[in-house]
């Protein structure tokens, strides 16, 4: 088995990622079987857990850049990817050898169709058998660490298996609704899931709604609970178009730090992290004040408000709900200085395009609809009609590569064009990027 054909039989299962979700039956009993015939790897070394809808992404990465740079043998998994599926199983920011995701898919297979004969709780999905993967690649590689990232919610997620040192809750808005609920209260009861008995958990800051329930549930489990922003706070102290300085007053002592990516959101994760690295030295890790500012200064994560070209300003950011579709041209016009600002925008179906929609119309009027090559991608000629609505005449382009180039013919040197809306639609920037570089000069 070679890697495309490992690629090929992973997405041959259940796949909520690129079908209704509402098709979808969430049981962790189906991993929990398939990982106690593989002699439950997922228990070989300790863990971190980051749920949340904005952020879970960037906290937990860079909470495995300070271990790694404490020197740490950690792994990191992660989801969606940019332009591979190894991306999303790293071991000290490298991603999983595609050998070795061929090798261990291959030794899945029996277990997983085995599991499958019996269906007792439904047939394993594609995510599921990609944790179990993940669990497998750390246990042999004897990792000291794993950070998992959820996928979707948290307490019915496929990495809610293990029983971490830390967890943390980044922050929560609306996303997923047809499968986690349609209101702050019921989503964030879904994420609070991953909160187990006794465990500290740092929160970000929360809407009232939400901050309410993860009170409950760390009462109810006697989890001792760290707040972003009373607890342990963060101040900005300077910035630039190649990142930010900080300071973090944290429970343990105080910090100094510079982050390459930019937005207020991320000092904000910065924040969890910083907390989430001060949970795991009392509970034992040796992390130096120095390693923290290390795993926070040399940490990557592309697609997070990442600058591709200037001269017009080409930048791109993952934020796919109203909320962060706020907090981004937030970001833009703080960060940026521009004439006029034109975005390239694309959704998925199941996320509230509307809502992006009028965040972007109250930004700028200059908007290209497009879509991505992914099934659930809203039609563009769709999509246009939510900014009708909102009094934006927006243009169309069917491919994400047709929408960069109209940006660019169209804005002039001194503008901005920001891509957002899916993560997918950014990814396919990034490809163009790769393969049209001259283009974006």
């Amino acid at each position: 088995m070679d890697y495309q054909e490992a690629l090929d039989y992973i997405l041959k299962f259940a796949d909520y990622e690129r079908m209704p979700r509402s098709a979808l039956v969430f049981d962790l009993r189906r991993i929990m079987l398939l990982l106690a015939r593989l002699g439950n790897p997922h228990l070989s070394a300790k863990s971190v857990h980051v749920a949340g809808t904005k952020g879970k992404g960037s906290t937990a990465n860079m909470i495995a850049s300070i271990l790694s740079h404490a020197g740490y043998r950690v792994g990191f998994y992660t989801s969606p990817h940019l332009l591979s599926f190894t991306e999303r199983v790293q071991i000290n920011g490298k991603a999983i050898p595609e050998g070795d995701f061929a090798r261990i898919t291959q030794r899945l297979q029996p277990e997983v169709a085995a599991v499958n004969r019996e269906a007792e709780f439904g047939e394993l999905t594609t995510f599921e058998i990609l944790t179990a993967l993940a669990f497998l690649y750390f246990s042999g590689e004897k990792v000291d660490y794993q950070v998992m990232e959820t996928g979707l919610g948290g307490r019915l997620d496929a990495t809610n298996v293990v029983t971490p040192e830390v967890c943390v809750l980044t922050s929560i808005s609306y996303d997923h609704t047809d499968v986690l609920g349609d209101t702050l209260a019921r989503i964030a009861g879904e994420k609070a899931g991953i909160i187990k008995q006794g465990c500290p958990v740092v929160s970000a800051p929360q809407f009232p709604e939400a901050a309410a329930v993860i009170e409950r549930v760390r009462r109810e489990k006697q989890a001792e609970l760290i707040r972003v922003g009373s607890d342990i706070t963060w101040k900005l102290e300077s910035f630039n178009t190649e990142g930010q300085s900080f300071s973090v007053k944290g429970r343990q002592g105080s910090y100094q730090l510079k982050i390459p990516l930019l937005g207020e959101y991320q000092l904000e994760n910065a924040a969890a992290a910083v907390a989430a690295a001060e949970v795991l030295a009392e509970r034992g890790a040796e992390i130096t004040a120095g390693e923290i500012s290390e795993g926070l200064a040399n940490v990557n994560w592309p697609g997070r408000l990442q600058i591709l070209g200037r001269q017009p300003w080409l930048v791109i950011d993952g934020a796919h709900n109203a909320y962060s579709m706020g907090r981004l041209t937030d970001a833009l016009k703080k960060y940026f200085s521009f004439g006029r600002a034109w975005i390239i925008f694309g959704a998925s179906s199941d996320k509230d395009a509307g809502g992006m929609a009028a965040e972007i119309a109250a930004f700028t009027d200059r908007v290209i609809v497009t879509g991505s090559r992914h099934p659930r991608a809203v039609p563009p000629d769709k999509m246009a009609g939510e900014f009708t609505r909102r009094g934006v005449n927006a243009s169309v382009s069917p491919d994400v590569a047709g929408a960069v180039r109209m940006a660019l013919q169209q804005a002039a040197p001194d503008d901005l064009i920001c891509a957002a809306g899916s993560i997918f639609v950014i990814a396919e920037v990034l490809e163009f990027f790769r393969d049209k570089k001259d283009e974006l000069t």
